[in-house]
């Protein structure tokens, strides 16, 4: 199967054509390399991909024949994102929320948010 089909069936992507676009874009890597959007995958293959300035790893356990439900990616899909990925995404998400509320961060808050973008 296609790795741009691949990231549609598993719901990574919304539609193919994002996932096609993330492709050309280099945003899908395999073994640290950008991948095309005819690249085959099979079992046990890890990928990266860029969303949103986080980088998720995600380990391919088997091949669906559809696209899944949302319940169901977890029979398919492994994500073994590393832990510091996960904090980055939490602060990015809290930065989201200030400024939804229209406040903007203080000025410790966005020295907190550079340090940490920056490590």
């Amino acid at each position: 199967m296609r790795i741009d089909k691949f990231l549609w069936h598993s719901r990574i992507y919304k539609s193919r054509s994002k996932a096609i676009e993330a492709c050309k874009k280099k945003y899908v890597k395999v073994k640290m390399k950008s991948v095309k959007p005819s690249f085959e995958v099979y079992t046990d293959l890890t990928f990266n991909v860029r969303k949103e300035q986080i980088i998720y790893e995600y380990k391919i356990l088997d091949i669906p024949i559809k696209r899944l439900g949302p319940k169901l990616v977890y029979l398919y899909l492994e994500e073994i994102t590393c832990s510091s990925q996960m904090e980055k995404n939490e602060i990015l998400i809290s930065n989201k929320k200030l400024t939804q509320q229209n406040k903007k961060p203080s000025k410790k808050d966005r020295r907190d948010l550079n340090l940490f973008l920056n490590e």
